[in-house]
């Protein structure tokens, strides 16, 4: 019944919003639970999915890795992030769920926030995750992948209270799959390919969390929240552009290290310098609609960075 009685009390627009596919097709008292882990919104997984692809298939490309026994470890890769983002999530939301409820419409709606379940539900189902993501990490990747994101996750809530610079705590839990799937494969850790793919799309995070930040500017300030976006202020856009130029010069770097062919230059790298130019033309930072639609353009953009990887890794194996 409380559930029905807040849902009744959110505006109509929020309403529509809770309502995105899936959402609809399960019961209310499911829902809040889809809604803790952003079901509805995959764009967090994917961003997470395509350092696990992209390391994957560096490895895949360098190792001559059979192509059927790559199809099989991009869905481990793909479930990996699932969990990890999903946890993350609910983790998040138990400890900002007092201020959430102070802030803006998109954040005071969630579950906790909103009092449609308890704290005592959400950590039950925390752990749920945790029990799951460790043993599908020990039977398939065996290391510490999980126990670092796990740790990374868990600190980052907290980070958002005491320093301005908790997307760069995110970018190295965001990241930590192109390691995981490297060694996955290769059963060897480049430190050279890694700590240049690591870089790269740690400036990659850096780049579009602080974009999602600027959504949420004002009211981080009222509530107490720090982040890049506040701290850079007039200084934003260039050093975004900072950003993103680390991504793609780094990112250039560990293909170059890891010796990928043409398609990897023309189409990844060809690709990533196009969409970061298009983003820095279109994103309006004062917009918070614009911020979050390239939040989630920068989703797409990880698969042009991997169907390059892809063309090089397939000509490798004389598919074309």
């Amino acid at each position: 019944m409380k559930s029905e009685e807040t849902t009744r009390l959110l505006p109509s627009n929020a309403q529509k919003e809770r309502l995105k596919f899936p959402l609809g097709l399960v019961s209310p008292t499911v829902r809040p639970y889809l809604e803790l882990i952003r079901f509805e919104k995959p764009t967090g997984t994917i961003l997470m999915f395509w350092p696990f692809a992209w390391g994957l298939t560096m490895a895949a490309y360098r190792e001559q890795l059979p192509l059927d026994v790559y199809a099989f470890d991009l869905v481990k890769c793909l479930f990996s992030a699932f969990i990890v983002r999903s946890s993350a999530c609910t983790i998040n939301d138990i400890f900002d769920r007092k201020m959430d409820a102070a802030q803006a419409e998109r954040c005071r709606t969630r579950p906790l926030a909103s009092g449609r379940i308890s704290v005592f539900a959400a950590t039950t189902y925390l752990l749920v995750q945790y029990a799951i993501g460790i043993v599908f990490f020990y039977a398939n990747l065996r290391d510490l992948a999980f126990a670092h994101s796990l740790h990374s996750f868990m600190i980052y809530p907290l980070l958002k209270r005491c320093t301005h610079w908790p997307q760069a705590w995110l970018g190295l839990a965001m990241n930590f799959g192109l390691i995981a799937s490297w060694v996955a494969i290769t059963g060897s850790l480049d430190s050279k390919v890694i700590g240049a793919g690591v870089t790269s799309c740690w400036g990659w995070t850096m780049l579009y969390d602080t974009i999602y930040a600027c959504q949420d500017i004002k009211d981080d300030i009222k509530v107490g929240v720090r982040s890049t976006a506040i701290l850079w202020g007039a200084w934003i856009r260039p050093l975004l552009v900072g950003c993103g130029l680390m991504f793609l010069a780094f990112f250039a770097l560990a293909g170059y290290l890891n010796n990928q062919g043409p398609a990897f230059f023309v189409a990844s790298i060809g690709g990533l310098a196009f969409h970061l130019i298009y983003q820095y033309c279109t994103v309006d930072l004062e917009v918070p609609k614009s911020c979050g639609d390239n939040f989630i353009g920068n989703g797409r953009m990880g698969a042009i960075i991997w169907a390059g990887l892809m063309l090089d890794y397939l000509h490798s194996l004389g598919k074309f």
